[in-house]
């Protein structure tokens, strides 16, 4: 009996050990505005959809990278959104929907009014909005976690108020040290 408590104490501290698992906090559009009423933050919203390889990719690849999550969580509100989706969202004093979805249809879709009131003709799209709900920038395709990185942080710190031309976008490209790790 006592051999046996003390394997389980032994793996149990193994276990413990061993890193857990980071995952982006993924909330509704609806419930990451109504949180930044109580808690200011920017929102980060993976605008995809079903049949996109690239946005399987970059949910595989990118989002559940360690730094990535565990930036978004700390920076950001998550919100995942199927452009070609159905349901009414309400923001800004008005209701989108999708009212040619057929949830019948394999593959391609009608796109949803909130992913057309943002600008997004390509997917995957990550939309990044300040703290309260305002489009800052939509930015289209495939990210790698270091790609992704220089836009999670020039949103995230504010930086991007002093970047007022692709000039200075490009200076604070080649000024950037990424963290996140390969």
């Amino acid at each position: 009996m006592k051999k046996l408590i003390l394997f389980i104490v032994i793996i149990g501290f193994a276990f413990s050990g061993m890193a857990q698992e980071v995952k982006i906090n993924w909330l509704s559009f609806e419930e990451a505005v109504a949180a930044q009423a109580k808690e200011p933050k920017k929102i980060m919203m993976d605008m995809f959809t079903t049949w996109c390889g690239p946005c399987r990719m970059l949910d595989k690849n990118t989002f559940q990278h360690k730094d990535v999550a565990e930036y978004v969580n700390k920076n950001y509100y998550a919100v995942k959104f199927n452009a070609e989706g159905d349901g009414d969202i309400k923001y800004k004093d008005q209701t989108f929907s999708n009212p040619n979805f057929d949830a019948s249809r394999k593959g391609r879709n009608s796109q949803h009014q909130l992913a057309s009131a943002f600008g997004v003709n390509a997917y995957p799209t990550i939309i990044f909005l300040d703290e309260n709900a305002n489009l800052l920038l939509p930015v289209k395709g495939y990210h790698n976690p270091k790609q992704l990185e220089i836009f999670l942080k020039v949103f995230a710190t504010n930086a991007y108020k002093n970047i007022n031309s692709k000039e200075d976008f490009t200076t604070y490209q080649k000024e950037f040290k990424s963290d996140f790790k390969d």
